[in-house]
């Protein structure tokens, strides 16, 4: 008799042989490290948010864009919330373009000049199209309520 092993083990080639145990650790590893990853998106994401990303002049941008948008909509009276303190329509930067109670007229900002910030103080180069009549004009704008808003075109 030939001794190959324990006689409760059974051969390889029984077909009715114990299948190969299975664990569940290398569905706990996947879980972990997709854990990291996600907290370190997210940690991330909390650390470096997106808005402390953008700068003055990104916001400069921002307001004389919202400032030709809120013009189409409203004409030269836009809503006070749009326009710093004090804001007089007829001295608007579209003061000229725009008549009193003209709403719904095409503005579009083509282009901005260089942005100079002095404090609570900016002033930009803007091209804009009003009704497909193009100008240049600096701009100013005041920051107020953390927000930076289009101010009146100084007195000449």
């Amino acid at each position: 008799m030939s001794d190959s092993g324990p006689a409760d083990e059974p051969s390889a080639a029984d077909p009715d042989a114990t299948p190969p145990r299975r664990t569940i650790t290398p569905f706990a590893v996947a879980a972990v490290i997709a854990a990291v990853v996600l907290g370190g998106i997210l940690l991330t994401g909390l650390l470096a948010p997106v808005e402390k990303n953008v700068t003055e002049s990104d916001r400069i941008a921002g307001a004389v864009r919202d400032f030709g948008d809120v013009s189409s909509r409203y004409g030269p009276e836009p809503p006070r919330e749009a326009v710093c303190p004090g804001f007089v329509p007829a001295r608007s930067p579209f003061a000229g373009r725009l008549q009193p109670g003209e709403t719904g007229k095409d503005i579009e900002i083509t282009k901005l000049g260089p942005i100079q910030i002095n404090g609570e103080t900016a002033t930009v180069d803007v091209t804009s199209r009003v009704e497909g009549a193009e100008a240049t004009s600096t701009w100013w704008l005041f920051h107020t309520d953390g927000e930076w808003r289009v101010c009146n075109q100084p007195v000449e």
